[in-house]
């Protein structure tokens, strides 16, 4: 491991190009979501070291299709009162604006892209410089001008209602999973430049936007209610499409489990012991791709839509001899003991690593914990496997 992460050879621009030419071929005549977020990795009092992470997902069957950027950051106190004399591709924000090209270039041959992110990335020139095919829908954080000299959020707030819709919110840390009832409204409307702050000419222009406006009236005692205004470049002309930019902001959770794989409950990157940026990085980043593959195992652990994902998507083709094997060793005598997934099929190699990992296909539905513990058996075993085929020299 140590010769592997000190060798100047490898590079975690390598291992992202390797990974976005996978995903490349993968997104062909496919709805991408481009889904990002930022974690930190490594804090240090006032800043620390984060990880900008773009993950591509199918917008039919919430398959992950794979990793499409991922971008290391380290913050420090000291530059917010300058932040609006330097230019957007000076600030962090540029990440933002940089993953929407990135899933631009990678996913060309997609059939649509839309970018999805939380509040951080609601920035005026992400809507503004948007790459040409690619829709964004965001999380609203700023009570912009709009071109009509009013407000953002004063005026969706006097909108009536254009209906209601039931949503479940899985858990959270201190928050139990429950059902919310969200009362909905949207409309269209055109952004006005920000007065502050370095643009080019095409962030001089205003830029036209749908919000959609979910808030929930009544929620449970002792919960705060829901609250979403969503920003998106689509055009939303009636509920149902407002419901359906809705649920693609809801595909964000997918990257939340993404994080958990990759941290204290899965590799637990934010424990790494290794002083120098270079190597450190490198085993963060490659922890990030394995943790892509244990979701898409997770993903794929009931099949999903016909036909079913290939086990390319997170295994080497010659992998699959090996699969087989372990699945006929795994499968018994009763029906719930084998494996009812097509073989070659990511959802038979789901089955596979799961029942490694401990799970006995009796009880519950085997989550990305016992996906990671089965993935790294395998992946031991496909070590050993390696090494014993290896001619003797």
């Amino acid at each position: 491991m140590t010769r592997f992460l000190r060798n100047p050879s490898v590079t975690p621009e390598e291992m992202l190009s390797e990974a976005a030419d996978q995903l490349s071929r993968r997104c062909a005549s496919r709805g991408v979501l481009a889904i990002q977020d930022t974690t930190v990795v490594r804090s240090s009092g006032g800043g620390g070291d984060y990880l900008h992470v773009v993950l591509a997902v199918d917008a039919d069957d919430g398959a992950i299709l794979g990793l499409l950027h991922a971008d290391f950051l380290s913050r420090s106190s000291g530059r917010k009162q300058t932040r609006h004399d330097r230019p957007v591709e000076e600030k962090e924000s540029w990440r933002w604006l940089e993953g929407a090209q990135r899933a631009a270039s990678i996913c060309s041959a997609a059939r649509g892209i839309t970018v999805i992110a939380d509040r951080e990335s609601d920035i005026y020139e992400a809507f503004a410089r948007r790459p040409t095919g690619v829709d964004l829908v965001v999380r609203a954080a700023q009570d912009r001008s709009l071109d009509d000299g009013g407000r953002l959020f004063a005026t969706v707030d006097a909108l009536k209602e254009a209906g209601r819709t039931e949503v479940t919110l899985p858990a959270q840390p201190g928050r139990p999973a429950r059902k919310a009832v969200l009362a909905v409204r949207f409309m269209g409307t055109t952004l006005s430049p920000p007065k502050n702050g370095c643009r080019s000419n095409d962030d001089a222009r205003g830029t036209a936007v749908s919000l959609i406006d979910l808030r929930e009236e009544t929620a449970p005692e002792g919960q705060k209610p829901l609250h979403w205004r969503l920003l998106t470049t689509a055009k939303v002309e009636n509920l149902v499409d407002a419901l359906a930019t809705a649920d693609l902001y809801r595909r964000r959770w997918a990257i939340e489990q993404l994080f958990r794989t990759m941290k204290t409950q899965g590799f637990d990157v934010e424990g790494i012991r290794i002083g120098d940026n270079a190597p450190r990085n490198k085993l963060i980043l490659a922890a990030l791709i394995a943790a892509v593959a244990v979701q898409q195992l997770v993903h794929a652990r009931d099949g999903g839509l016909q036909p079913s994902r290939p086990m390319t998507d997170a295994f080497a083709a010659d992998d699959w001899p090996i699969l087989q094997a372990f699945c006929r060793k795994l499968e018994g005598k009763t029906a719930r003991q084998k494996n009812p997934h097509p073989e070659e099929s990511l959802a038979y190699a789901a089955w596979v690593c799961a029942r490694l990992g401990g799970w006995t296909g009796y009880y519950g539905k085997p989550g990305p914990i016992v996906m990671l513990n089965g993935w790294l058996y395998f992946q031991a075993a496909k070590h050993g496997a390696t090494l014993f085929t290896l001619p003797n020299v």
